[in-house]
């Protein structure tokens, strides 16, 4: 597999979604202006050559958009490999392409969001469990750091403590989001109209910047839902979605 690491240089001509393969798409366009901004914070985006398919995204945790304390780790915001790629190697390939790569920076280990079981868009626990992760911290609403250590005893990762008891005062649902997962352009606004015509309480909040990320009240930022101030899924809603949720 060839692998491509994607940059300033040739953002706009690469493809970097999982699902979307026109580049010209408003969801692909608002995640590589993320992505822009991210380059000089550190983010590394390896992809292979393949539309998408392949792909890893890693930053210095210190920049990372997500509420931990993880000073000296590398943190991996997303490790994807679809589904006629996988038992090929290609997420080990990516892996150990970071480990590496993070090791010349001279980063303590490796952290990323889990659970301990499979969750939409978080990280497989056995992958994780296989690859040396362990588990370093828990939320209440059971999303888990896990970390990869380089050497023994290094200090553990840990969660911000707005992040470690996720829960909001404002009621109806809330839903925090970020530009960093290219499905959120078209799909908050699916939202926001969805619950405006049934009139359902409704409150998007766009994530704009990593000090917002850093003390948001959940683990998960690119996507997080509650409702009437509990924690409710990190998983994208469309329309029918949500209103089977808003019905239930």
């Amino acid at each position: 597999m060839e692998y491509i690491r994607v940059t300033k240089e040739n953002l706009e001509k690469e493809h970097i979604c999982c699902a979307i393969s026109n580049n010209k798409d408003v969801q692909v366009s608002s995640k590589k202006a993320w992505l822009s901004d991210r380059f000089d914070e550190g983010l590394v985006f390896l992809k292979s050559a393949e539309r998408g398919k392949c792909f890893i995204e890693y930053i210095p945790a210190e920049n990372a958009w997500v509420p931990i304390d993880a000073d000296g780790y590398m943190y991996i915001d997303c490790l994807w490999v679809s589904g006629s790629f996988k038992g090929h190697g290609y997420s080990s390939d990516l892996l150990n392409a970071c480990i590496e790569d993070s090791k010349e920076k001279g980063k303590k280990g490796l952290c990323i969001l889990g659970a301990s079981r499979k969750m939409p868009f978080l990280s497989d626990p056995k992958f994780l469990k296989y690859k040396g992760f362990e588990v370093c911290d828990e939320a209440d609403n059971k999303i888990q750091l896990w970390y990869l250590p380089f050497e023994k005893d290094e200090d553990k990762p840990r969660f911000r403590e707005c992040a470690r008891h996720p829960h909001i005062e404002e009621s109806g649902y809330v839903l925090y989001y970020t530009s960093q997962c290219p499905f959120n352009a078209k799909y908050v606004p699916v939202l926001e109209q969805t619950a405006k015509e049934n009139d359902i309480p409704f409150h998007a909040i766009h994530i704009m910047s990593r000090q917002e990320a850093q003390s948001t009240p959940t683990p998960i930022t690119n996507y997080a839902l509650f409702h009437d101030g509990e924690y409710v899924t990190n998983e994208q809603m469309n329309d029918k979605k949500f209103l089977k949720l808003a019905s239930s």
